[in-house]
């Protein structure tokens, strides 16, 4: 039987091992009000809510850079009255959050393809990343209008471009130039991917990108999702051996 001290260190994270970046796939918004018999809108303000406290706590544990599952190329099939409510929500969070991103060093970012989201919602989405550009703490990557296969189908685009414009030649292909290409370019892979809901899939998230991740799946869904089991996650994480291949 472990003693208490055993079981307090076991339980401890160790400062030193902290993943720099954690990728999420927020899941369990839409269950969360069905199971509750509410519109599924409500469910994504809570979850929003969520986003917010998590943030907070990942910034405190020490981890660099978040990026967050927030809206797939696939959501556009929703209904037109959730996805307008999913535009509104961005849009009046990103303004209200946006002194509490300054003022606690949160430092936003975007991937995506911007372009296809709604004027306003990228206009406010431009601003905010403009306004937090000096935060230092944590970096919190929103991928909106975002895709894996629809990255990599732009990144490939943008590469033939260059080789057909003489910039780049076939020969100077390789993983590291292909990186270059990919919305995540600023950032290095996340180190751990943490899936709420019980779900195993990865849904077209990150495909290039979490080829060598720690996967974490919690039975728990993201509104109801807690500094507890964010420091869990991170936990597992620490337990485990990190190698390349299989």
């Amino acid at each position: 039987m472990n003693t208490l001290v055993e079981e307090v260190a076991e339980l401890e994270l160790d400062t030193s091992r902290i993943p720099s970046h954690v990728a999420v796939i927020m899941d369990g918004n839409r269950r969360w009000a069905k199971r509750r018999g509410l519109p599924a809108l409500v469910g994504h303000w809570k979850g929003a809510e969520t986003l917010i406290k998590i943030v907070r706590a990942a910034s405190r544990m020490g981890v660099k850079v978040l990026t967050t599952y927030s809206f797939s190329t696939e959501n556009w099939k929703r209904s037109r009255r959730e996805v307008e409510g999913l535009m509104r929500l961005f849009k009046t969070n990103l303004i209200r959050q946006r002194r509490a991103m300054i003022a606690e060093g949160v430092k936003l970012g975007a991937i995506g393809d911007l372009a296809g989201l709604p004027p306003d919602v990228r206009a406010v989405l431009t601003e905010s990343i403009d306004a937090t550009k000096h935060g230092n703490k944590i970096e919190l990557v929103l991928a909106l209008n975002y895709g894996g296969r629809d990255e990599l189908k732009r990144a490939i685009g943008a590469i033939v471009d260059d080789c057909l414009a003489g910039k780049i030649s076939k020969g100077q292909v390789s993983e590291e130039m292909i990186a270059r290409y990919l919305d995540t370019a600023a950032w290095k892979d996340p180190n751990l991917l943490i899936r709420t809901s019980g779900e195993s899939r990865l849904s077209n998230f990150l495909l290039w990108q979490i080829s060598y991740s720690e996967m974490v799946i919690m039975d728990v869904l993201w509104p109801d999702f807690s500094e507890t089991d964010l420091h869990d996650a991170l936990l597992e994480y620490q337990r485990r051996e990190h190698r390349l291949g299989v």
